[in-house]
């Protein structure tokens, strides 16, 4: 047996604000429309992940989902120009990251990074 894929489920009565944060600003592909469920993603194969954690690292709170991007402070400038709140960072952390956690429109904390080369 082998996992082939792990989709975070958001629960939401309003799916359309998902548009702007994950499609508009980070540049995710509407793969599926159901109506009910809107799921957007690439397709392109990425590495399989699940994290289990006491808190977020440097004493901040464990962000719902971690999303890598190749670009942080694109990405950040992005969050801005669209209005999203943020709620910690940029900041370079110690075990080789550049992060920023910012407010996605269901009040999840998302935690945005790229590995420092």
């Amino acid at each position: 047996m082998k996992v082939k894929r792990i989709v975070a489920n958001i629960n939401t009565k309003d799916i359309e604000a998902a548009k702007c944060f994950y499609q508009d600003v980070l540049g995710l592909d509407l793969m599926m429309d159901h109506g009910w469920i809107r799921t957007y993603g690439l397709n392109e194969e990425m590495s399989i992940q699940i994290s289990f954690a006491s808190q977020g690292g440097s004493e901040t709170p464990t962000p719902d989902l971690s999303i890598e991007v190749d670009d942080v402070d694109a990405t950040l400038d992005g969050m801005k120009r669209a209005g999203f709140p943020i709620e910690y960072g940029p900041v370079d952390e110690p075990w080789g990251v550049r992060r920023f956690y910012v407010r996605d429109p269901f009040g999840k904390l998302i935690n945005i990074l790229a590995h420092e080369d």
